[in-house]
């Protein structure tokens, strides 16, 4: 994967138009756009795959809260609506 992208890098770094490398790829137009700022700020390690995880999560439940509700469902599973709680 890697090796296709830097392909199209390279043809767009040595004239081909972005519309011609859009059509051949077949990729948006943002995505090589972003891939050639990648190349020239990091080179060839920032056309590797990126995990699509947040850095953060600031309104995420607490895990002892979690745990905690967890707990009560396993021991309580008429109460409240269906949920998956890791069983």
């Amino acid at each position: 994967m890697v090796e296709q992208r830097y392909q199209a890098v390279l043809q767009v770094l040595s004239g081909a138009s972005v519309t011609e490398i859009v059509r051949r790829f077949g990729v948006s137009r943002q995505t090589v756009h972003r891939r050639l700022g990648r190349y020239r700020d990091q080179g060839l390690a920032g056309l590797s795959d990126r995990s699509s995880r947040p850095r953060s999560s600031p309104a995420r439940t607490p895990a002892a809260v979690e745990a905690l509700i967890c707990e009560l469902r396993r021991n309580h599973p008429r109460w409240g609506a269906r949920a998956w709680c890791g069983n």
